[in-house]
């Protein structure tokens, strides 16, 4: 999962100049060239930390800058995807790795109903319903001495927030689908991210 394309192998000398497309070469069944199909420099290509941690994602464009600048690495490509320059043809980053270390700075997810439901994938955490409109539980009720915590909220849809009342869910008889905890901001990237690429999948934990 960790291998890399060599860094020299696609920028032998610096003098590159690239263009504003990429083509994607197909071939047919002989291996014969068909039309390349075009696409943006604006695609988006995620970056891990030299620890292999997702931090962010960028542009095609601003991923061959990291890549120029010997700032990064690819770690993955994009099938037969390449950018061309004047005279060369260089694979498509899809994930790239930065060379040296980023210290990310802290990122404290805000508690939220909208943050809960995003966090439990906008499904009921007793039945797993997604139809609106959906609330947030407090497992240990709040009367009883629940506070509002990550671990304490949970997604419900309102029929079975009202069947739990002011109970606990063990003496309800409702088990939980899943353990509530305070998210990764992986998480919300992923969110953010909406469609992932199959190459991401591996460095956003989704195998």
């Amino acid at each position: 999962m960790h291998s890399k394309i060599p860094f020299v192998s696609y920028f032998p000398s610096r003098r590159i100049a690239f263009s504003t497309t990429l083509a994607q070469i197909r071939h047919d069944s002989a291996g014969r060239q068909e039309t390349a199909v075009y696409l943006s420099l604006n695609s988006k290509v995620l970056i891990l930390n030299q620890s292999y941690e997702p931090i962010s994602v960028c542009s095609t464009k601003k991923a061959l800058l990291l890549l120029f600048l010997t700032k990064a690495e690819i770690v993955e490509g994009r099938g037969a995807s390449v950018v061309r320059t004047v005279r060369e043809c260089y694979p498509f980053p899809s994930v790239i790795r930065l060379s040296a270390y980023l210290r990310v700075p802290f990122r404290k997810i805000e508690l939220s109903r909208k943050n809960i439901l995003r966090r439990d994938g906008f499904r009921c955490q007793y039945c797993g319903a997604n139809q609106s409109p959906l609330t947030v539980d407090h497992i240990i009720p709040r009367s009883r001495g629940g506070n509002d915590t990550w671990e304490n909220l949970t997604c419900a849809c309102v029929k079975c927030n009202n069947k739990k009342g002011n109970r606990t869910p063990d003496e309800a008889s409702m088990r939980l689908t899943g353990v509530p905890k305070k998210p990764h901001h992986v998480l919300f990237l992923k969110h953010y991210l909406g469609k992932v690429e199959e190459t991401w999948r591996p460095y956003l934990f989704m195998d």
